[in-house]
């Protein structure tokens, strides 16, 4: 059992900046951050694999950049040049198996571990 704790949410500007962290009661070998907006599905921001690069959806790559710690059991989510379009819940998810995700990170059935999520609101 993986548990998952989001934060960092908030609320900003266009053009601002957050970064968003997720606690993990251990990383787990694919990890991703996920986004929903009201009334919309839930959409795969970034993905990242113990000792890979990341993966992202087309409409952040540039700027945002996911991390981990694989000593700090964490994983970060920076955030730049943010849009109101942004504004949605984000979530951190864990998938334990060794597996390569490489095409499909972005489907949230992957995922058998979710935090709760935290809010990230971008005005405009």
């Amino acid at each position: 059992q993986v548990q998952l704790v989001e934060s960092g949410g908030g609320s900003v500007q266009t053009g601002g900046s957050l970064k968003l962290s997720c606690a993990a009661s251990e990383l787990a070998y694919n990890m991703a951050w996920f986004r929903q907006a009201p009334g919309k599905e839930r959409e795969g921001v970034a993905g990242l694999a113990s000792g890979g690069v990341g993966s992202y959806a087309s409409s952040v790559k540039g700027r945002f950049t996911i991390s981990r710690d694989n000593a700090k059991n964490t994983l970060d989510l920076q955030m730049y040049s943010l849009k109101p379009e942004d504004t949605a819940m984000y979530y951190c998810a864990a998938d334990p198996r060794f597996q390569s995700l490489a095409g499909i990170w972005h489907r949230p059935h992957i995922y058998p571990y979710w935090g709760q999520g935290t809010q990230v609101t971008v005005s405009s």
